[in-house]
Formats: structure tokens, C-alpha cells, sequence
């Protein structure tokens, strides 16, 4: 199998691993497992599976047409799909690199641009995944109860359920959720990443970042800023934040809004991952009570 084989048959690419007539090497790729594909004309290609069983319904499908989605509006870069079936995933590799002062510059103008785009709503066309868990895009139109009701809401109560999260917590967020309006910093839809930690930026060999593993939808842009401060920040973040600011600047209040922004994050990770979580979606909420919009 080469690579103008596989874009002619990219369904064959299952049949092809599975008689073993491609060669893998695995490569660390968050909830999924991972392999960089060796075709036969040399061309690399990055392939993910669930690591146990049938994916997710669904699961694939929703990353690929994110990436299509953030790949169309042509600001940064992201890598082109080339198989998206129930049970894999494969696009285009992309050579690891260093980050830059001037990648990060970049990457802050190009992720403004991409912000500008927009979106038609609040959502996405399909239901979603953030990580190992459901992502609701049914879309709206008010950013506020919008957030409230799709990411905040039901991972509040998914952690909550699971133990993770203590009855204080839960008060604290549901006041947070029931007086969404207070924070302000409402704007039209964006077209966003939608899990945009730095894990998620890939800085690659052509001098560039990347944009993978998306969450994409129309969103707040402030979501995408906020997160790629989470688990000790983007590389160059205060050069990324910069460069955004020149090509775009963000509305009054917005370093206020991070712990809100960052609070569904927070509690994604907790409803997944268990009460190791917890201190962050704390740090949120307390943050939010104490500061500017108490």
C-alpha cells in the first residue's frame, strides 16, 4: 500500500495492519492508541484505534470532521484526514519540532484568524468526544446558558456521581452555572478547537504549530486562550497571547474569565480521570468567587 493507494482505498487500510503488510511504530497519542504507518513508497501517516474493543460510536467520525472543519478555514495548520473509519483514524504525519518565539507568534495570529472565521451557532453539526467522554454540540444560541448546559453541566454531574467531586464543590459550581450571565464577555460564535491544552498543539519541523486532537465547534475564543494555559501552559504562551491580541484583542475582562473558561476542562478531566482533577476544578471556583465577578 502506498499513499495514492490508500487515498483511493482508504477502507483497506484496516485490512492492510491486520495481515500485518504495514509497518507500525506506536507513538503517544493521549486515550487512543497510536502508530506512525510506513507505506510502501516511503510516506508516513499517523493511524489511531481505541485501545481495547469497537471505538466509541461515532468517535472518529466527529474528530475527523472537526479536523476538516478547522483544516478548511486554512489559518493553522492542520493535518489532512485520509482514512475516518468507525474503528480508525489516519491523516497525514507531521514531523515533530522545536517551539519558537516565532512559531508561537505565528500560531497566535494564525489562531485569531481561525477564531474570525466563526461559526453559524454555538455547537457543532455532530455529537462529540472531549477525551474518553461525550461531547454534546446540540447547538445554541446564547453563549451563556450554552456553556452552562453543555460544558459545565454534564461533567459536573458525572464527577459528582463518580465520587470525585465533594457536596461543596457541587454547590460552589451550580451557583457558578445559575449566574453565568454576571461574567459578561459574550461574543458570536467562534470556530474553536474545543481542547485546546497544550498537549494538543503540535510544534512541528516546518517552523509552524499544529492543531490536533480537536474538539472543534463554534464556541468562545476565550476558551481556546484560557486552555492552553492549563498543565503548565503552552510554550512561549505570553508570545502566543501577544500576537493574538495584535491581530485580534480580546474583549475587557477576559483574564478574569480564564478560571471560567478553564473550569469545563477542569471537570472533564475529573469525571474521567477521578478526584487527581479535583484541586483544578477547585482552584476555578474559588477563583471565580473571590475575584472580579464575586
Amino acid at each position: 500500500m502506498d499513499m495514492a493507494y490508500l487515498r483511493t482505498h482508504p477502507e483497506h487500510l484496516p485490512t492492510f495492519l491486520t495481515h500485518q503488510r504495514i509497518r507500525e511504530t506506536p507513538v503517544h497519542s493521549g486515550v487512543c492508541t497510536a502508530s506512525r504507518l510506513t507505506l510502501d513508497d516511503g510516506a508516513s501517516i499517523f493511524a489511531k484505534t481505541w485501545p481495547t474493543g469497537p471505538a466509541p460510536a461515532g468517535m472518529f467520525a466527529a474528530e475527523a470532521a472537526g479536523l476538516r472543519w478547522l483544516r478548511a478555514a486554512g489559518t493553522v495548520p492542520v493535518p489532512e484526514v485520509l482514512v475516518a473509519l468507525p474503528d480508525i483514524l489516519a491523516m497525514e504525519w507531521v514531523e515533530p519540532g522545536e517551539a519558537t518565539p516565532e512559531a508561537a507568534a505565528r500560531f497566535g495570529r494564525d489562531l485569531a484568524r481561525l477564531h474570525r472565521s466563526g461559526a453559524d451557532d454555538f455547537g457543532a453539526e455532530l455529537p462529540g468526544y472531549i477525551g474518553p467522554l461525550p461531547l454534546d454540540n446540540t447547538r445554541g444560541v446564547s453563549w451563556a446558558s450554552w456553556f452552562a448546559e453543555r460544558r459545565l453541566s454534564p461533567y459536573l454531574k458525572i464527577a459528582f456521581d463518580r465520587g470525585a467531586l465533594e457536596s461543596s464543590d457541587l454547590t460552589s459550581i451550580e451557583k457558578i452555572i445559575k449566574t453565568m450571565q454576571r461574567y459578561g464577555g459574550s461574543e458570536p460564535p467562534a470556530l474553536i478547537h474545543g481542547d485546546l491544552w497544550p498537549g494538543n498543539v503540535l510544534w512541528a519541523a516546518d517552523g509552524r504549530a499544529w492543531l490536533v486532537d480537536p474538539a472543534a465547534h463554534g464556541g468562545h475564543r476565550e476558551t481556546d486562550l484560557a486552555t492552553l494555559a492549563m498543565f503548565g501552559g503552552a510554550p512561549h504562551l505570553d508570545t502566543i497571547i501577544a500576537a493574538y491580541q495584535e491581530e485580534w484583542p480580546l474583549a475587557d475582562g477576559w483574564r478574569e474569565r480564564i478560571p471560567l473558561h478553564q473550569l469545563h476542562l477542569w471537570l472533564v478531566h475529573t469525571a474521567a480521570f477521578g478526584s487527581t482533577y479535583r484541586s483544578g476544578v477547585r482552584a476555578a471556583a474559588d477563583a471565580l468567587s473571590t475575584g472580579r465577578y464575586a
